[in-house]
């Protein structure tokens, strides 16, 4: 419409022009320059998309850590922590963890709120960027990915691979061989290791027990050391007792926090040896059978010849 007003208005303008001689001619070549000026902004203002009133798009959120995939490996009943560094989050953009199992993708939070009904999942902030993931305690079988997302367009992904170690433990002698059964004689002194390995980082201590008594901090009895050794992938503990007595017969354990222990059988002989004890134990209960099988045949004539 604009266009066919402009060609109107130059028709008009030459045809005054042209009465009017040499000046009119001046006028007219005045006239053609603002009207192609006039016509070039009319027709940019109605097809020329490029005039729109949009900003320009504002920076887009990155992850601070430049590999997308990155390996994490924790002890078993040990605090977790999974990191999400983002930069230049929006108002319109979130965070999100996610539990991948296979093909499936399970929601286990989105910004600062937990949507997984598994209580060990929480969420922390850590200025200025990091968007934390803890899982307490942890088990073998969250063992897997684990995805960070934000929610811009395309969305981004950030992947840290979880694997959860089982801590091992074993009990050795003053020889260094694995036993569950120890004999020693009274008044020589009780040698135990405790070898822990597949630990990554040792955050627990380490526990004697006796029964339930705590060796560790045992001041009663005297005599009990304890010397444990931090190593590169987990932890080695002596247990000293001196001059023993058949008191300190019973279980021995050796315990890494809650999440793994072993134990061995101590005995303590008071003059005899490992064989006689064994026998004599055996005659015992060979003994026992005996008598209560006695005790049921007599039962059994009573209860005939009362009939």
């Amino acid at each position: 419409m604009t266009l066919w007003l402009l060609v109107l208005s130059f028709g008009i303008h030459v045809h005054t022009a042209a009465k009017q001689g040499e000046d009119g001619t001046a006028r007219l070549d005045s006239l053609l320059n603002g009207l192609w000026v006039d016509g070039t902004v009319a027709s940019s203002d109605e097809f020329n998309p490029s005039l729109s009133t949009s900003l320009p798009p504002g920076p887009r959120p990155f992850f601070e850590e430049p590999q997308r995939f990155v390996n994490l490996t924790a002890q078993a009943g040990a605090l977790v922590v999974l990191h999400c560094k983002v930069n230049d989050l929006t108002d319109r953009t979130s965070v999100s963890w996610l539990r991948r199992r296979g093909a499936r993708l399970d929601l286990v939070s989105v910004g600062m709120e937990v949507y997984s009904s598994d209580r060990r999942y929480s969420v922390q902030f850590g200025q200025p960027n990091d968007w934390q993931l803890h899982l307490r305690p942890a088990d073998e079988l969250d063992d897997g990915p684990y995805e960070c997302q934000v929610s811009s367009h395309p969305p981004l992904v950030h992947t840290v691979y979880l694997t959860i170690v089982v801590p091992e433990l074993e009990i050795l002698d003053e020889r260094g061989q694995p036993t569950k059964n120890k004999f020693y004689n009274s008044g020589s002194t009780i040698e135990l290791k405790c070898v822990i390995s597949k630990v990554p980082q040792p955050t627990q201590f380490i526990i004697w027990n006796h029964g339930t008594n705590i060796l560790n901090y045992d001041i009663t009895r005297g005599g009990i050391s304890v010397k444990t050794d931090i190593v590169s992938d987990g932890a080695k503990s002596r247990l000293f007792i001196a001059n023993v007595s058949p008191a300190d017969s019973g279980n021995y354990t050796c315990s890494l926090g809650e999440m793994a222990a072993t134990s061995i059988l101590v005995h303590v002989l008071n003059g005899e040896t490992p064989a006689a004890m064994q026998h004599g134990g055996s005659g015992r209960s060979r003994s026992v059978r005996l008598t209560h099988m006695i005790v049921q045949l007599a039962v059994s004539w009573l209860v005939i010849n009362v009939r």
